[in-house]
């Protein structure tokens, strides 16, 4: 068999290919919570990262900032297959907040990066304690003897008024 140019050409491109689709495979994140940009105001309890390709238990890092710069994470990094989270500790002060990830997985780069959310921390109200006001006791309503003579009237004549429509409908479906 003889290899000629138009062989190796083809040879080299297929290589080239292949090295060009496994690196389009390299780890990118998917989502994040909360999401990269957003403004939550509930304050999260954790931040969940997922990743395209499966990560390792061991020797991820997230970070979580407050608008200060002091660390809110509590430390506890959880991975699940393609998903990192940390927990955070309680929220208090409204700001942007910062997220720094250095996620690693089986033969690839490390994926770091980091995202920003901001936290609208609801204004505190305070309650305005009620002040009991004497009320007078209710007593039933009481009905009276001309209210019910009304009622029974009113139910008497449309009575007769159903009456009164029912043969008159029967009159004109006769006629036709």
């Amino acid at each position: 068999m003889k290899i000629t140019r138009t062989t190796r050409l083809f040879a080299a491109l297929a290589l080239f290919g292949f090295i060009g689709i496994s690196s389009a495979n390299a780890n990118s994140l998917i989502t994040t919570s909360p999401i990269s940009g957003s403004t939550v105001t509930t304050a999260p309890t954790s931040i969940t990262l997922t990743s395209q390709l499966a990560l390792l238990p061991d020797a991820n890092e997230i970070v979580v900032t407050d608008p200060a710069g002091v660390r809110v994470d509590d430390g506890t990094l959880t991975v699940n297959d393609v998903t990192a989270t940390i927990g955070l500790k309680s929220l208090a002060d409204s700001g942007i907040y910062r997220v720094s990830y250095v996620l690693y997985s089986e033969g690839d780069v490390p994926l770091e990066g980091s995202f920003t959310f901001n936290f609208s921390a609801p204004s505190v109200i305070t309650p305005n304690e009620p002040s009991p006001t004497p009320t007078q006791s209710q007593t039933p309503a009481s009905s009276s003897w001309g209210t019910n003579v009304f009622i029974i009237f009113i139910l008497v004549v449309a009575f007769f008024v159903l009456i009164g429509l029912v043969l008159y409908a029967r009159k004109l479906f006769r006629d036709r």
